[in-house]
């Protein structure tokens, strides 16, 4: 299976480059998940953002996410008017405090499952010893500095 279709990595890019792949496995897997549960990644990690209960504003969230505000703004407007969160006026100051509503919670939990689904899906297609290897080479390249 294709990554990526292959004119948007060039061969001899893929062929020398572990970054490379490893984007292109990045987004092909937030692809299938997007596809699978009708959910952007954006707004999978603003509902992981508010699972703790504390409200936040939209400027919070996007600083914590390290996330254009304009993409949140959008992403947080669709949400309330699916009913996923709910605003409320913060007592002091101007700002719009954010909080996951109850459906908001279902639906995480929804995600949260179809990530798990499909994490114990790639588990089965993997030996033990290959998961292993994964698992710490993936961990070597995220501790590695260049």
């Amino acid at each position: 299976m294709n990554l990526l279709p292959k004119s948007e990595i060039p061969d001899d890019i893929l062929r020398d480059s572990i970054l490379a792949h490893l984007t292109a496995a990045y987004f092909s897997v937030g692809k299938q998940l997007e596809r699978k549960t009708q959910c952007s990644a954006t707004r999978g990690f603003i509902l992981s953002t508010l699972r703790s209960g504390t409200p936040l504003n939209q400027n919070q969230i996007a600083t914590q996410l390290g996330f254009d505000r304009t993409v949140v703004h959008r992403a947080i407007k669709s949400m309330v008017r699916e009913g996923h969160l709910s605003e409320q006026k913060a007592k002091s100051g101007r700002a719009i405090l954010l909080h996951l509503t109850v459906r908001g919670r279902k639906y995480r939990e929804q995600l949260i499952q179809a990530r798990i689904a499909a994490d114990e899906s790639l588990r089965r297609q993997m030996t033990s010893g290959e998961r292993d290897t994964l698992l710490r080479l993936l961990k070597l390249v995220a501790q590695s500095e260049f």
